[in-house]
């Protein structure tokens, strides 16, 4: 009998097929682990909107992306709780955003909007459109996608996900410092 264990095809390509297993299992493991989706921090940004009146929105760019900050007027705020029905994630339930803002407004203050302003489709920058009463929605010119004044995505579009929302921390009534918790 032969105790050359290379000898025996069958046997090796049991051992080979079981570490290549191995290292499949180790790869997705790592994978998993380095690729969870985190809420977006980076370099803070402080922006003062003080002067932002109520139903306007100011882009600023931060870390190479374009950030709202939406001053929602209190029509605007109620009017989040009219569609939900509509939309994918309405409790924000498998989206990107600080812990503080997992609520209807998505917001640190309800009046107060911070989001990244990219499409989660491919990445477009969508834009403010006025609809009827305080249903105004974020709309994506490329593809057609649609969200609410709280970045939730509309059904009926390819966006997959809400909007995301940056780390950032409000300092006092009329700056906001995005990028830092």
């Amino acid at each position: 009998m032969n105790k050359d264990h290379t000898a025996n095809p069958d046997r090796r390509r049991r051992h080979l097929v079981v570490g290549l297993c191995a290292l499949g299992t180790g790869l997705g493991v790592a994978k998993y682990l380095a690729g969870r989706p985190q809420v977006p921090a980076g370099h803070p940004t402080p922006v003062d909107f003080a002067d932002l009146p109520p139903g306007k929105l100011r882009t600023v760019d931060w870390n190479g992306r374009p950030v709202w900050i939406l001053r929602r007027t209190a029509e605007e705020v109620a009017a989040l709780a009219e569609r939900e029905s509509e939309l994918i994630d309405p409790d924000s339930t498998h989206s990107l955003q600080p812990a503080g803002c997992r609520n209807r407004h998505r917001s640190f203050r309800p009046d107060v909007f911070v989001a990244i302003g990219l499409c989660t489709h491919q990445g477009c920058t969508p834009q403010l459109r006025e609809g009827s009463g305080a249903q105004g929605v974020f709309l994506c010119p490329c593809h057609t996608s649609r969200f609410d004044l709280a970045g939730r995505v509309v059904r009926g579009g390819p966006a997959p996900a809400n909007l995301l929302i940056p780390e950032y921390r409000l300092e006092g009534d009329g700056r906001v410092l995005i990028g830092e918790a």
